[in-house]
């Protein structure tokens, strides 16, 4: 799992336990973390797409596609 995901699955744990508990202190800070998980995760999949097409572009130059 990585830590965006483990983030985001806190966050709606946080959520959860303020909804049974009516804290909005507890879900305000749990949707923050949910939110945040969600950022991590966009940026880690772009950059693997990044990652993806300079090695492509690599296989390309060096003539081993």
């Amino acid at each position: 799992m990585t830590e965006g995901k483990g983030d985001e699955l806190k966050g709606r744990a946080k959520q959860a336990a303020g909804d049974l508990t009516d804290n909005d202190d507890l879900k305000r800070e749990g949707k923050a973390d949910e939110a945040g998980g969600k950022v991590k995760q966009a940026v880690e999949h772009a950059k693997d797409k990044v990652e993806d097409g300079v090695d492509r572009v690599k296989e390309k130059l060096s003539g081993d596609d």
